[in-house]
């Protein structure tokens, strides 16, 4: 189809003629008309104004019929998705009737660079339908990954399918581009590719992160707003994923960009990816000798007090091991935020102090005691 309609505006372009274009309209007309329509056929300049004039009319009421009938046929309670995407459609419509008006009045009056001017009318044709289709592409993925029944997009492939639709609405358009100034496209192509591979070693990198970017997308081992671990020492809360890298903002309030290579060979760890809750861990260790049922009570009351621990499930204590010096226990509670972890975990650390030195339970620390066997005898020490 753009083969044909390329060929057909450059060979006929030298050829239309504005008598060949009136004589056929004239037999239409009315006798009183016609001294009007001879004016206008012995003018070239003068036909080629009207015909640019009628077909801006066509415009705006091709325009105004989009808007119109279009929208009340489709349905009179249209959502803004229908009606944002009709706007969108309004200029190209228009742009379409009008430049091809331009362009059959170009023909007429037989220019020397009659072919370029036509060619470029066609090609704004195009980049305006172009232009038109990355606006309803991006409307259209907006609506079918927002909050709605009609939700069919995972907002975390959003970007996926954004780049790609972006990409398959480019090619196609410079396909119809090229077609319409007469280049093979074969030999483009051809010339791309050979280029491509050079590009493709001189920014491997870029290439790299941009494919790890896709994968990230797809797999969707975290999403926005998360906190993930990476074996590289990072912890952050995930503020932005891109095709290139994903930004992370620490606990220090500190932004770290990391390229999606890197994220993708490195072993993460999302603390928001387990059920709603997250589980704290606090350690402590006892004197040998001390209660364990008291020491278990005490910390059972330190972890049911705090006002952000998760009543269900429970805290939970353990005894978990004998250490060298000390009975170790767990003292495990639940949170809703992992970004709460550092916080809650030193309130229970103080609350757990607390509450055994107010009921005499030692926590055992390095000390060393010196036994002395015997004392040495007076004369002995007189005489040192």
């Amino acid at each position: 189809m753009p083969e044909d309609i390329a060929a057909a505006t450059q060979a006929s372009a030298p050829e239309i003629s504005l008598s060949k274009l009136l004589r056929e309209i004239t037999d239409f007309l009315p006798e009183s008309a016609l001294p009007a329509w001879e004016l206008v056929s012995q003018n070239p300049v003068l036909g080629s104004l009207l015909i640019a004039l009628v077909f801006y009319v066509l415009g705006v009421c091709f325009r105004s019929l989009l808007t119109n009938v279009i929208g009340r046929v489709i349905g009179l309670d249209r959502s803004p998705v229908d009606n944002t995407a009709l706007q969108y459609l309004r200029k190209p419509v228009f742009v379409t009737v009008f430049f091809f008006g331009l362009s059959l009045a170009v023909s007429v009056l037989n220019m020397p660079l009659g072919n370029g001017i036509v060619n470029l009318l066609f090609s704004l044709i195009t980049v305006s339908w172009m232009t038109a289709a990355f606006r309803i592409s991006t409307l259209l993925l907006e609506a079918l990954s927002g909050e709605n029944r009609f939700k069919l997009v995972d907002s975390k492939t959003v970007p996926l399918f954004d780049l790609t639709s972006k990409l398959v609405i480019i090619m196609i358009g410079s396909y119809i581009l090229l077609l319409i100034w007469g280049i093979n496209p074969v030999g483009w192509l051809a010339s791309a590719g050979i280029v491509g591979i050079a590009v493709g070693f001189a920014a491997k990198d870029t290439l790299a992160n941009l494919f790890s970017g896709f994968f990230i997308v797809a797999d969707a081992p975290y999403k926005i707003g998360d906190y993930i671990n990476l074996d590289t020492g990072e912890r952050g809360k995930v503020c932005a994923i891109g095709l290139r890298s994903t930004r992370l903002l620490t606990r220090d309030d500190v932004e770290i960009t990391i390229p999606n290579g890197v994220i993708a060979n490195a072993k993460i760890i999302n603390e928001s990816g387990g059920p709603l809750n997250v589980r704290i861990r606090i350690v402590v260790g006892v004197a040998y000798g001390s209660d364990v049922d008291q020491v278990g009570e005490l910390l059972m009351q330190a972890g049911l007090a705090h006002p952000e621990v998760c009543t269900s499930p429970e805290p939970r204590v353990r005894l978990r091991g004998f250490g060298a010096s000390s009975l170790d226990f767990n003292l495990m509670c639940w949170i809703r935020h992992p970004q709460d972890r550092g916080r809650i975990s030193h309130d229970l650390n103080v609350a757990i102090y607390k509450l055994f030195r107010e009921h005499a339970v030692e926590i055992p620390y390095a000390k060393q005691d010196l036994y002395i066997k015997q004392w040495p005898q007076g004369n002995q020490l007189g005489k040192s």
